[in-house]
């Protein structure tokens, strides 16, 4: 996560605060999948590199990495691997995600490719951008 980010009230904002608002952080990832964690969240970019096919994991609010992410949430995933990249729930039953047009499933990143994965209410996610 970001340095400075979140603040609270009272908090001041320092030059290296302010600097690192337009900084990001990478986390290059190149297992197979990966899930989303806390710290992904902000000015950071989860790089998935892996060249074969891999999945992204979008965890319930009951898991411990996430559990805090308010709603409007946005976590940014960059795929620079070969394969497709599948956005994807780790409990379909529990955590909802859609893509273009309000499809539900697990939309599909091409190399070279970034989306969001945006929180929309509880266990309610959507992914924009490049999806396939």
């Amino acid at each position: 996560m970001a340095t400075g980010l979140p603040a609270s009230t009272g908090d001041v904002l320092s030059a290296a605060s302010y600097n690192s608002l337009v900084l990001f952080t990478l986390n290059s990832q190149s297992a197979a999948s990966y899930t989303v964690v806390l710290a992904d969240v902000y000015q950071s970019i989860v790089l998935m590199t892996n060249a074969s096919t891999k999945t992204v994991y979008i965890p319930t609010d009951a898991t411990l990495p996430i559990t805090s992410a308010p709603v409007g949430t946005a976590i940014t995933v960059y795929n620079s691997g070969a394969g497709l990249l599948t956005v994807t729930a780790t409990t379909p039953g529990t955590t909802t995600v859609v893509s273009a047009g309000a499809t539900l499933g697990s939309p599909t990143v091409a190399q070279y490719k970034s989306c969001v994965l945006v929180k929309l209410a509880a266990n309610s996610w959507t992914v924009l951008g490049a999806v396939a």
